[in-house]
């Protein structure tokens, strides 16, 4: 069978997604499409996304009219949903008739034959299915569950880990303690390890609440302590006397350093140094200075809002704090607010609390903001994928570019000029 994940909802996940499609943000140690593979296997996924992300249209796997596939049909499925049982088990039957699968006013999956398919993609020059276009077509009630906003990716990060589990268990390797001597191992049976990996003396990793996922790779220096669940990606380093709480993931190759709790780091980037970092998630390529700490709890306990184009939305979290895009950064001593969200190629320095809602192409502080030249973030960017001797394409750098373009109006309603 041929299966298809797009995207929805696109807006309600930026900053995280200017880059990259909404399935290919990390919740637990995979990212959605990563589940999918692992829940479908033996199966080629294939992938409908939006036209700006021009890395990804290049890419020879992407559905389109051209090469839909099949006279049999295909299957559509909304990549920000997880693949539980139930919905794997409706997905693995030969769709016969062309039929569309909901869960209240979202469209879950769908399989549809040739002339439906072509049917669904003709309306839309964004790439994305456009179900309107299919009204004749049965509709079925099911239960599923998804992701409805990007701090869902915080709040259910911690049982997705364990949830993991099962999809990776014919990956996973149990660690051997002996293999480490002076570092000290609780429920040891939940701890997983792979190649290379250097676990130095005085670590401490504590899989009692949930387990510890290491990649190859990686190195853990002395007298860190790693609470699960957690998961370390290929590559990283987790540095001299760090305190990584339950909850949180961090991608492959990142450097991570200081406190940080229930939070997510996607690939490439760091955090070194002291500092705590609460309930946030990180894009790629992103680099928090010394002593930057963010608030993750209000002092009337009360839910967190963010600040989506100037105006308060109220998240129903109680713990969340720092959202940040690609490629931004902090300075020294920085101090976020709870739920503040900062797009794409930000620099972002000074003493105190910066706005909780800082645009995409922004420079500066708690005092003012100004428009960062893209010329100068291109630059920043490509000297410091560089240094880890990562090289971006030509349509990753234009999908960079095309960014600041279509953030304008934002900056424009923060005031930023």
């Amino acid at each position: 069978m041929v299966y298809c994940l797009f995207e929805d909802k696109v807006h309600d996940f930026l900053p995280l997604v200017h880059l990259r499609p909404v399935f290919d943000l990390t919740c637990g140690v995979l990212t959605l499409r990563q589940k999918w593979e692992k829940a479908l296997p033996g199966n080629r996924i294939r992938i409908a996304v939006r036209e700006e992300l021009h890395e990804f249209r290049a890419r020879p796997d992407l559905l389109a009219e051209s090469n839909a596939g099949s006279s049999d049909g295909i299957w559509l499925i909304n990549g920000r949903f997880f693949p539980d049982a139930d919905l794997r088990a409706i997905l693995r039957k030969e769709p016969r008739t062309s039929k569309i699968f909901v869960s209240g006013d979202a469209v879950v999956a769908a399989s549809l034959r040739a002339g439906d398919l072509r049917t669904v993609f003709s309306g839309w020059s964004s790439g994305l299915p456009d179900f309107s276009l299919l009204p004749g077509i049965r509709r079925e009630e099911i239960p599923a569950r998804a992701l409805s906003n990007f701090w869902d990716l915080i709040r259910l990060n911690a049982g997705e880990i364990s949830s993991d589990i099962i999809l990776l268990k014919k990956d996973l390797r149990g660690v051997k303690p002996k293999n480490y001597p002076g570092a000290h191992f609780v429920k040891g049976v939940g701890i997983f390890t792979g190649k290379r990996s250097v676990i130095k003396p005085g670590v401490v990793i504590d899989a009692e609440n949930g387990p510890v996922i290491i990649g190859s790779d990686v190195t853990i220096m002395p007298n860190a302590v790693i609470l699960g669940p957690a998961a370390i990606g290929n590559g990283a380093t987790i540095k001299i006397g760090a305190k990584i709480y339950g909850g949180t993931t961090i991608g492959d190759h990142c450097k991570v350093g200081g406190e940080v709790e229930a939070s997510v780091m996607l690939p490439w980037s760091n955090k070194q140094h002291e500092g705590f970092l609460g309930h946030s998630y990180l894009a790629s390529w992103v680099n928090i200075g010394a002593d930057t700490n963010t608030s993750d709890l209000k002092n009337t306990y009360g839910p967190v809002s963010i600040v989506r184009r100037g105006k308060k939305v109220d998240t129903g979290m109680q713990f969340l704090g720092l959202t940040m895009g690609d490629h931004s950064k902090s300075g020294i001593n920085v101090m976020f607010d709870t739920g503040t969200v900062i797009g794409v190629c930000c620099n972002v320095f000074g003493a105190g609390l910066p706005p909780k809602e800082i645009p995409s192409f922004s420079w500066g502080g708690a005092g003012k903001f100004a428009a960062y030249d893209p010329e100068k973030g291109f630059e920043v960017m490509k000297i410091v994928m560089a240094r880890r001797n990562v090289r971006p394409g030509e349509e990753y750098e234009r999908t960079v570019r095309e960014v600041f373009a279509r953030t304008v109006s934002d900056r424009e309603i923060a005031g930023i000029r």
